[in-house]
């Protein structure tokens, strides 16, 4: 008997995990907040894409359905932008509320704060997925589903209109990449990007209150826009080699640039190739997982109300 019990150990264990995370997610029905997070991100997806379709309307071109979203997510602005709107997500971690003492009294703090992270990855994928299929709808009226570039794109990318109507679209990334593919990468990236900042935002949330955790995202963010290899450009009016050094300096410290597509070595430069960045938030998104783990060990629990 005591052995069998030690077989279903695990099982249990990710079962209580999955609850803990499942309970968060019941908690999206009919809440405010929710709705205005997604529905200020498909606003945000409207206005980033409107110009690429702005432009496929103007030239009677039509698109491949997932060009608008590399296009607009292939740049470091559009990502912050739509990073922050997490805030409104996650202000409330590391929620709170009467359910929390039903778990806590049936399981472990690691298993509950295990059970957090996990519903803070899920919950900002469903966020990814969901940008992800709005750029689509957006413009599916104009585009076509097969995996190669447009003419939309060749004009962008070869004729420099890509530059005049500031849509990112680069003959490097049609040359290296099929549209599909490059889709898949962004929104890996993006997905890792914006993973590390709700769990930095988790971290100080636990150390030091909602406040700071709030405070902790702008800084972050700040951090990334202000290492921007453009505007040191502008600031110092450097020279092409110079701009080179910069670009490559910015391309490996700032989170923001990883997250970039376009600033990464794809075999010519000192730019952090892909699979380095993949590394970089790997180990990055893991020290932030322990670092709220032995935060929990000394994290003291308020409740306000009774139990339902």
């Amino acid at each position: 008997m005591e052995k069998s019990r030690r077989r279903f150990r695990p099982l249990l264990a990710l079962y209580q995990v999955w609850e803990i995370c499942w309970y968060n997610f019941r908690r999206w029905r009919k809440n405010p907040r929710i709705i205005i997070t997604f529905g200020l991100a498909f606003v945000l997806c409207f206005l980033l894409t409107d110009k690429a379709v702005q432009f496929s309307y103007e030239y009677k071109t039509i698109m491949q359905v997932v060009e608008p979203f590399v296009w607009t997510f292939g740049d470091s602005n559009s990502i912050l932008l739509a990073s922050l709107l997490l805030i409104l997500l996650f202000s409330d971690m590391p929620f709170l509320d009467t359910g929390v003492p039903y778990y806590l009294m049936r399981t472990t703090r690691f298993k509950w704060v295990v059970g957090q992270v996990l519903y803070i990855c899920l919950a900002v994928l469903v966020y990814m997925v969901f940008i992800l299929i709005s750029s689509i709808v957006i413009c599916a009226k104009n585009a076509f589903i097969g995996n190669m570039w447009s003419e939309t794109a060749a004009m962008l990318g070869y004729s420099g209109a890509g530059q005049a109507v500031a849509l990112p679209s680069s003959v490097k990334t049609m040359e290296m990449s099929t549209p599909y593919e490059c889709m898949i990468t962004i929104f890996l990236l993006m997905l890792l990007y914006t993973l590390l900042c709700v769990l930095i935002m988790f971290v100080m949330n636990l150390r030091k209150g909602n406040f700071w955790g709030i405070g902790s995202v702008f800084i972050f963010s700040l951090y990334g826009f202000l290492l921007n290899p453009q505007l040191f450009k502008d600031a110092l009016k450097l020279n092409e080699e110079q701009m080179y050094i910069a670009n490559v300096a910015t391309g490996w410290a700032s989170p923001l640039q990883h997250a970039t597509y376009h600033m990464h070595n794809f075999g010519y430069d000192l730019l952090p190739r892909l699979w380095q960045t993949y590394i970089i938030f790997g180990i990055l998104i893991f020290i932030c997982f322990l670092i709220s783990f032995f935060s929990m060990k000394k994290y003291n629990f308020n409740f306000t109300g009774g139990l339902d």
